[in-house]
């Protein structure tokens, strides 16, 4: 049975996408080499993209703490040289490969995905690990044992293994993204829980091209502080650790973070192919406030004693991400605290290294069912904004921004309302359903509206109070349009109407399309309405 080496720096396995659109696969040296020639990173699905991203930062990170771009060896001391540092690589456009090179050299035999014994993501033995094929590896198909996916994208032997470089790809995801469902070996072990990334709001920035995605995320300085991150500790530079369900310290150095092992992994090679593999829990730590990681959502928890407690936000797939503006903009005096990563850019643009009049933000993750047992559903989303928005000075544009976004939601609200009390008139006593479709379509409709309005605005020449009134106008506009459809459409019973028995109050209301489009009218007529009707 042969079964040939295969080396990640020097086999082709990354998949990228050129500026014209056509795809390819590259090694680690080759995707490094030209990333200022790549438009992106370009998987199966985004979470992979990310999952791969972070293990390419995490070289990039370990080489320049260390080195500076000409290859002398100068560990970076104070912020004033994290920032020189940075600015020196972007400057030159394009990655300097003779540093990068020598040292990913020096670690060779820690960058195999066979044999398994010299890879930095699997472990040769496991025990009594929990075995799956190369279909719930897959992630485009992913299905366990009990689990058959009714309509596979693959069937019979193309489904039941993987060539290396397919593998190699599904191998970070599973580390990243994995579900729960992994059995411990033995009684008492603690839950690692879904892998780390699966346990946050996943936030980064994306660029034109693969090297400034690379750099705009290579954050050399923690929350783009005045602080240094804690020596470079990548897990190829490590003793490989095998033992199951390790409660680790949170690391405090980017390359570490960005290589946990959050999952041990020992693949199964047939025939130069992927059949399966054996997993165990891994490494993990606790999530509160665990502020080395840049590049997430964090939400507030309240505590007995009043000390803040952050964890990460995880996304909600059914929202957009510009409804979820504050989380990511807002850096107040009120316990807010947004992303790393924006304030990284924040700190790149007040000090004037890179020009840029706009920020994408992109985000990627799966969701999970029933305690996070299995991946239900894969999502991405992307928000672009003016860059200036994450000036101290334009505070005020955010708060503004913020509540435009709530008085949507008023306006879907009252439009959902409609639905829902057009529907009770026509016999549906609930009008449930009627109010979540309702909902959905106003969403769909303000979204390429909204995203267009806020990608428009510059803070620092737009009027403040004409800006915002004009994406009123359009939201109401949308909104009313969708209204009068649904009258439209409602049918003589909803115009007779009927009388349906409130449950709370017990009292007999009477519901007609004519009087619920009235209200409807009156309550988006203007923003002082629109509060009116709560």
């Amino acid at each position: 049975m042969s079964e040939r080496e295969f080396c990640l720096l020097y086999d082709p396995w990354i998949l990228v996408m050129r500026h014209d659109g056509k795809t390819e696969e590259l090694s680690i040296i080759e995707t490094l080499s030209r990333a200022h020639e790549l438009k992106d990173l370009s998987g199966e699905v985004p979470a992979q993209d990310i999952a791969l991203l972070r293990f390419l930062l995490a070289i990039l990170h370990a080489v320049f703490a260390r080195y500076s771009p000409d290859g002398r060896f100068d560990d970076i001391k104070s912020p004033e040289t994290a920032l020189k540092r940075w600015s020196e690589l972007f400057e030159r456009g394009s990655l300097p490969m003779g540093i990068i090179t020598r040292y990913l050299n020096h670690y060779k035999d820690r960058f195999y995905l066979y044999p398994p014994e010299k890879s930095f993501f699997q472990v040769p033995s496991l025990g009594k690990a929990t075995y799956y094929t190369a279909a719930k590896l897959n992630g485009e198909i992913s299905e366990s044992g009990n689990k058959i996916r009714l309509f596979p994208q693959r069937t019979g032997q193309n489904k039941q293994q993987l060539s290396y470089a397919e593998a190699a790809r599904w191998v970070f995801f599973i580390n990243a993204f994995d579900d729960t469902a992994a059995k411990p070996s033995e009684k008492g072990l603690p839950s690692p829980g879904a892998g780390w990334l699966g346990k946050i709001g996943l936030v980064m920035a994306a660029g034109e091209s693969l090297f400034e995605t690379l750099m705009l995320n290579l954050i050399l300085l923690p929350d783009g502080e005045n602080s240094l991150w804690d020596k470079e500790q990548p897990s190829w530079e490590l003793e490989l650790r095998s033992e199951e369900r390790t409660a680790i310290p949170l690391p405090r150095n980017l390359s570490s973070l960005y290589t946990i092992q959050s999952r041990r992994i020992a693949l199964q090679f047939e025939n130069d192919k992927v059949s399966g593999y054996y997993l165990l829990g891994g490494d993990f730590f606790s999530s509160e406030n665990a502020f080395s990681e840049q590049m997430t959502i964090w939400k507030l928890n309240k505590t007995a004693s009043n000390v803040p407690i952050y964890t990460p936000k995880r996304h909600d797939p059914s929202r957009q991400l510009w409804r979820d503006f504050a989380s990511l903009l807002v850096q107040s005096e009120n316990n807010e605290r947004r992303p790393g990563i924006i304030n990284w850019l924040s700190r790149l643009k007040y000090e004037k290294l890179i020009s840029k009049s706009h920020f994408s933000i992109k985000t990627a993750g799966v969701k999970y069912g029933d305690k996070d047992f299995f991946i239900n559903d894969l999502f991405s989303d992307t928000l672009t904004f003016n860059s200036n928005l994450t000036k101290k000075s334009n505070e005020h544009w955010i708060w503004r921004i913020i509540e435009e976004i709530n008085t949507s939601e008023k306006l879907v609200r009252q439009t959902a309302i409609l639905g829902r009390d057009i529907a009770r008139a026509a016999g549906d006593d609930s009008g449930e359903t009627a109010m979540n479709m309702t909902k959905e379509q106003c969403y769909y409709q303000l979204d390429l509206p909204f995203r267009a309005w806020l990608e428009s605005i510059d803070p620092d020449h737009d009027d403040i109070d004409s800006t915002c009134d004009e994406w009123f106008g359009t939201a109401q506009r949308i909104v009313r349009k969708i209204g009068a459809e649904l009258v439209e459409k409602a049918g003589i019973k909803a115009f007779v109407g009927r009388e349906i028995e409130d449950d709370k109050t017990q009292k007999r209301i009477r519901y007609t399309a004519s009087e619920a489009y009235n209200r409807f009218l009156y309550y988006t007529s203007t923003r002082k309405a629109l509060h009116g009707g709560k």
